[in-house]
């Protein structure tokens, strides 16, 4: 006796759930555990290791399956991965209260230290450890947000300690090399973009070492890959100034 399967019908099993709702109706994603997070920091690039199938469901458990019109309406594409990518970007994950706890504990734990990796104290120029930065962030209640990447939150992270410890961000520390003519015209704009000049020699052609803030590099090389038409040079000597040796700020 055969048994007869709905082919709408697919059984998943040991799954997390990623829902949204859209268009007046409720999508689903089966994903792998733990790689839901992993997808949304960054650490994981390949949808296939975070998806189980790319099928769209309306109901997970049930393994009720989307209807193709239903999703086109709703997404404006029929484009399976593509839908996939919208809802786990910005679905609810669905996890009981204790994997919720664990994941917000590792995110917490992430958070920290991409912090620790970036800063340092500004006066002794000396790096935090990961511990005392998760100290700080329980002392300012920072409370983590499931839905958010671990970069964009560790950015925001520092802000608000900012108001309650020494730390900013660690210096890059460049050189870049200008014709005559383009050092000449463009010397006092790169300046306001320089925390400090180490060295400056200008001759037949401006060369200078600095330390900048990290969030400054993009629009320095796009001024001088603009503004030279590719003849300037700009070389990255070092993602952080701090000094040297294994002391680190407890």
């Amino acid at each position: 006796m055969s048994i007869f399967t709905p082919t709408n019908q697919i059984r998943l099993t040991n799954v997390a759930v990623v829902r949204m709702k859209k268009g007046g109706k409720r999508f689903e994603i089966a994903c792998y555990k733990n790689k839901v997070m992993s997808w949304r920091s960054g650490a994981e690039k390949d949808l296939d290791e975070v998806l189980q199938t790319n099928t769209v469901f309306v109901n997970v458990s049930k393994g009720q399956v989307a209807k193709k019109d239903d999703l086109s309406v709703a997404f404006g594409t029929e484009d399976l991965t593509e839908i996939c990518k919208q809802i786990l970007a910005k679905g609810e994950l669905q996890v009981s209260d204790k994997e919720r706890h664990s994941q917000l504990e590792q995110m917490f734990r992430d958070i920290a230290t991409i912090v620790a990796e970036k800063c340092v104290n500004p006066e002794t120029k000396r790096p935090y450890t990961v511990n005392l930065i998760e100290r700080a962030m329980k002392d300012i209640h920072y409370s983590v947000k499931a839905n958010k990447s671990t970069k964009q939150q560790a950015l925001e992270v520092i802000k608000q300690l900012k108001e309650s410890i020494q730390i900013q961000r660690a210096h890059m520390r460049l050189r870049f090399v200008l014709p005559a003519k383009d050092g000449k015209r463009l010397k006092e704009k790169l300046k306001t973009l320089i925390k400090v000049v180490e060295s400056e020699d200008f001759d037949d052609q401006l060369e200078m070492v600095c330390l900048i803030d990290p969030g400054c590099f993009r629009e320095i090389d796009e001024l001088i890959r603009c503004e030279t038409k590719g003849k300037g040079t700009l070389e990255v000597l070092s993602l952080k100034d701090v000094e040297e040796g294994d002391e680190r700020l407890e």
